[in-house]
């Protein structure tokens, strides 16, 4: 058995360090929802109700319906102040007869085991006083974030701690039929006495067994011994082959070799994006040539040959030679243009004549 709670008994000055371990299991037999058709586990999504998103555990919290359709979410910071014992400590409150404890009220059984040496002996001296005033001791004890109310008792020679409900767990029967005034025979009662003498007898747990869950049981090892089962898959991720070095790299260069004897295929493009294409390319490369003039030439007054060239290089497939004649007819309109402005001087000195 594993523990699953360490702690220490406490009553008055004496404490015993314990450990926790489940004193019962569930024996019935467990089934998986599946798929009829190929045995596969069915999976369920936390999905919200009014958005419709699939939630993961770290946004989901706890919320109280109060009704009429409203919810109170709780955080964790609500629960941190709540008064919960944090203490590891199975605190005694009072010893009381045993057959005061209706039975009703126990919940679940766990054994309680010395940790360690030194709690031995006083696990032993509590045990064997108990035994002796045939009393249980009734305990407050703090397990799964619950503070439950529980006895701890002697059986077979160890200490059994069962957790119980709170009084208000216990519902009350109330039904129509113990109101009614139901007349009974004393030769009714007398029969029933006799019968229940006769059935008497001392139990033994280890007589009875569950039919039921033996039957099932065989109906699962017969379906087990026809190989009646589905085979689920596994979901972990396939390991990788391990790779030959030399045969990759020897199929790589029978790969290349073969593409490069193959004939190429061309692809058929477009025209007038072909030409559009080239157009732009030369105009981006005729560009600089045109900046080459000194600033102070006007755009206006370019002279005819500055305009041919530029149209023979938007004109030149590839722009290299019309770049090079724009270039030059530039420089030539650049030397032109002082003449023009002395006619113009010499004219103006005419009129003023």
């Amino acid at each position: 058995m594993r523990a699953i709670w360490k702690g220490a008994v406490s009553f008055g000055l004496v404490s015993i360090s314990v450990k926790l371990y489940s004193a019962t299991e569930e024996k019935d037999i467990r089934f998986h929802q599946v798929h009829r058709a190929d045995g596969g586990r069915i999976k369920y999504q936390r999905v919200c109700s009014i958005c419709g998103e699939q939630v993961s555990f770290d946004q989901i919290s706890k919320g109280y319906d109060v009704g009429g359709g409203e919810i109170v979410v709780l955080t964790d910071a609500d629960f941190k102040n709540l008064p919960l014992t944090s203490s590891r400590a199975i605190e005694v409150l009072e010893f009381v007869p045993t057959e005061q404890i209706d039975p009703i009220l126990y919940n679940k059984a766990y054994y309680l085991e010395p940790d360690g040496a030194a709690g031995v002996k006083p696990y032993m001296l509590l045990r064997e006083s108990l035994e002796r005033v045939d009393k249980v001791a009734v305990v407050k004890v703090a397990l799964r974030q619950r503070e439950s109310l529980a006895t701890v008792r002697v059986r077979d020679g160890v200490l059994v701690l069962n957790t119980m409900l709170w009084p208000d767990e216990v519902r009350k029967p109330e039904f129509e039929f113990l109101d009614e005034d139901v007349k009974l025979r004393p030769q009714e009662l007398k029969m029933a006495e006799s019968l229940i003498d006769s059935m008497a007898g001392d139990f033994n747990p280890d007589e009875f067994s569950d039919a039921y869950r033996e039957a099932l049981q065989q109906v699962i090892d017969v379906k087990i011994g026809k190989q009646e089962t589905v085979v689920q898959p596994t979901t972990e991720e396939p390991i990788a082959p391990t790779i030959d070095l030399m045969a990759a790299l020897r199929a790589s260069v029978e790969r290349a070799r073969s593409a490069r004897d193959k004939p190429g295929t061309v692809t058929p493009i477009d025209k007038k994006a072909t030409e559009a294409a080239a157009k732009k390319a030369a105009a981006k490369k005729a560009e600089p040539a045109k900046k080459a003039p000194a600033k102070k030439a006007e755009p206006a007054k370019k002279s005819a040959a500055a305009k041919k060239a530029i149209g023979a290089s938007r004109s030149t497939p590839r722009g290299q030679a019309g770049g090079k004649e724009a270039a030059h007819a530039t420089v030539a309109a650049k030397k032109a243009t002082p003449a023009k402005k002395a006619t113009t001087t010499k004219k103006a000195a005419k009129k003023a004549a």
